[in-house]
C-alpha cells in the first residue's frame, strides 16, 4: 500500500496532505466532532509521512497538524489519543531521511516544550503521563540495547531498575537511618549526584549478572536473566531483616526530592507561576526530556560505533562474528552494562518523582512491559522503542482505565443500548482487569501483521526491501 502511495502525482499528494491537515485543524477549532477532526488528522499524518512530498508542504503539513493536536489538547479533547499523535510527528520527523536536522529541533521542541506543557496547566494528568513515558522510553531504549542490537533475550530487565530505584530511595529517606550513622535523609539535591552512581551500580550489575549467564544462548539465557532478576525483587523484598536496608514489602517512603526554586523563578520570568499541583510535574517532566536526549544521542552514536556494529553481527550471526574476532563474552557484558546503566538512571528519577519504591513495582510484568514496548516499535530501532513505549504506556495508564470509568458511569446511570441495561453489565468486565489480555492481544497481532514493528530499523527495512528485490 505505501509503495502505491508513492505513485500518486505530485500535484495529488500535495492537495491532499495539506487539506486534510487543515480540516482537521478546522474541525478542532470550530469545535464540531473532535472525534473525526482526530481521525482526519490522522490520516493527514499518515499521508504526510508517507507520500511524496516537497520538504517544504510536508514540514507545512507537520506544523497544521501539531497546531491541530495542540487545541485538541487545550481543550480537554481526548488527551491519550492525541498524545500520541504528538508524539507520533515528533518519531515521524525523525524517521525521515531528507528532513533537515535543525527542521526536527523545531519540531520536536513545538511539540515537547510548547503543546504538552501548555496543554499540562490545565491537565496535570498529561504531565504525569509525558514522564512515565519518558521513563519507560528510556529504559525501552536500554533494552533496545540488550534484545534490539546485540540479539540477547532478557527477561529480568527491571532488576535494573530497581537497584537505580533503591540506590536513591534508601539515602533520600530516613531508612538509611536505620543501618548506618550520619545525616539522612540526604537533601534532594544529591539526587543528581546519585544518578551517575546508579548508573555505575547498575552497570557493574549487570556485568556481575552476565558473567555466569552470557554462555548460554536462547531461550536458556532468557530463563537466567528472568531468575536472577527475580532474585533482585527477592532480595529488595526480604532485606528488612536481621539489618532494615529496603524495609521489606512495605517499601521506603518518603524519599526526598530537589529544591525547585530555582526551577519556578525560571517560569515565573516567563509569566508562568507554578504552584504545588503543577511545580514537580513541570520539572520532572523537563527533567525526563534532559535525560532522552542523552539517552538517544547516546544510542544513536552507539549504533555508528564498533560496539554497535559488533552487537549487530552478533545478533545476525554469533558464529560467523565470532570467527572475525569479536569477542564474544566482553561484547556481550558491554552491552548488558550499557542497557543496565540506562535503566538505573531512571530509577533515580522514578524514585524521587513518586517519593514512594516498593518491590511490587519490578515484578517480571514490568521486565515483559519493556520488552513489549521494544518489540512493538521494532527491536533494533531508536524510533521504535519510544513510540512502542509511548503506545503501551497510554494503554495501560490511560486507556483501559478511560474504558473502564466511562462503562462505570453508564452502569451507575442506568444507561442502555439497544435494550441491553448496562446496570446488568457484570463487575467482572472491567478493561482495566484485562490489561495483561489486551497488552497480550497487542503483541499477538504484531507478530501476525507486522512482526517486524510499528517503527523497524532502517537496516532490516533495506534488508527486507534487497531480499525482495532479489526474489522478483
Amino acid at each position: 500500500m505505501i509503495d502505491r502511495l508513492k505513485t500518486i502525482p505530485s500535484r495529488v499528494s500535495i492537495a491532499l496532505a495539506l487539506s486534510l491537515s487543515l480540516l482537521s485543524l478546522l474541525g478542532m477549532f470550530a469545535g464540531f466532532g473532535a472525534l473525526l477532526a482526530i481521525g482526519i488528522g490522522a490520516v493527514a499524518l499518515f499521508f504526510a509521512v508517507f507520500l511524496v512530498l516537497p520538504l517544504p508542504v510536508r514540514t507545512a503539513s507537520f506544523a497544521i497538524l501539531i497546531a491541530s493536536f495542540a487545541l485538541g489538547l487545550a481543550g480537554g479533547r481526548m488527551g491519550n489519543v492525541l498524545f500520541v499523535g504528538l508524539t507520533a510527528i515528533v518519531v515521524a520527523s525523525i524517521r525521515i531521511k531528507d528532513m533537515p536536522i535543525w527542521i526536527k529541533f523545531v519540531i520536536g521542541g513545538c511539540v515537547l516544550m510548547v503543546a504538552i506543557p501548555s496543554a499540562g496547566l490545565a491537565n496535570t494528568f498529561l504531565l504525569e503521563l509525558g514522564i512515565q513515558i519518558g521513563i519507560y522510553a528510556a529504559m525501552a531504549l536500554g533494552l533496545n540495547v540488550v534484545v534490539g542490537m546485540a540479539g540477547l533475550l532478557d527477561l529480568g530487565y527491571a532488576a535494573f531498575f530497581a537497584i537505580g530505584a533503591y540506590t536513591w530511595g534508601i539515602f533520600g529517606s530516613p531508612q538509611a537511618a536505620a543501618f548506618l550513622s550520619g545525616n539522612f535523609p540526604l537533601s534532594g539535591g544529591f539526587m543528581f549526584l546519585f544518578m551517575p552512581i546508579a548508573i555505575l551500580a547498575t552497570a557493574l550489575t549487570g556485568i556481575l549478572i552476565g558473567l555466569p549467564a552470557l554462555r548460554l544462548r536462547g531461550d536458556y539465557l532468557a530463563i537466567v536473566t528472568l531468575g536472577l532478576g527475580e532474585t533482585i525483587r527477592v532480595l529488595a523484598n526480604n532485606m528488612d531483616h536481621p539489618i532494615n536496608i529496603t524495609n521489606g514489602p512495605q517499601g521506603i517512603t518518603p524519599i526526598s526530592r530537589p529544591n525547585i526554586d530555582w526551577f519556578k523563578s525560571i517560569f515565573s520570568f516567563f509569566g508562568v507561576h507554578l504552584d504545588a499541583r503543577t511545580d514537580y510535574q513541570f520539572f520532572f517532566y523537563f527533567l525526563v526530556l534532559v535525560v532522552i536526549a542523552l539517552v538517544v544521542l547516546v544510542n544513536v552514536n552507539l549504533g555508528k560505533s564498533k560496539f554497535g556494529r559488533a552487537w549487530v553481527a552478533i545478533r545476525e550471526d554469533e558464529i560467523a562474528a565470532k570467527s572475525m574476532g569479536i569477542p564474544m563474552v566482553k561484547t556481550k557484558l558491554q552491552a548488558f552494562a550499557t542497557g543496565a546503566a540506562f535503566s538505573g538512571a531512571m530509577g533515580v528519577i522514578f524514585a524521587a518523582q513518586r517519593t514512594f519504591v516498593s518491590p511490587e513495582t519490578f515484578t517480571m510484568l514490568a521486565s515483559t512491559t519493556i520488552l513489549g514496548m521494544v518489540v512493538l516499535g521494532g527491536m533494533g530501532s531508536i524510533e521504535g522503542a519510544v513510540l512502542g513505549a509511548t503506545a503501551l504506556t497510554i494503554l495501560n495508564l490511560d486507556v483501559l482505565k478511560s474504558f473502564s470509568e466511562f462503562l462505570n458511569t453508564l452502569r451507575q446511570n442506568g444507561a442502555s443500548l439497544f435494550g441491553y441495561n448496562f446496570a446488568d453489565l457484570p463487575n467482572q468486565l472491567d478493561p482495566a482487569k484485562y490489561e495483561r489480555l489486551v497488552f497480550g492481544l497487542v503483541l499477538i497481532g504484531m507478530m501476525i501483521f507486522r512482526p517486524e514493528g510499528l517503527l523497524p530499523e532502517q537496516r532490516r527495512m533495506d534488508e527486507k526491501k534487497n531480499a525482495k528485490g532479489e526474489e522478483e
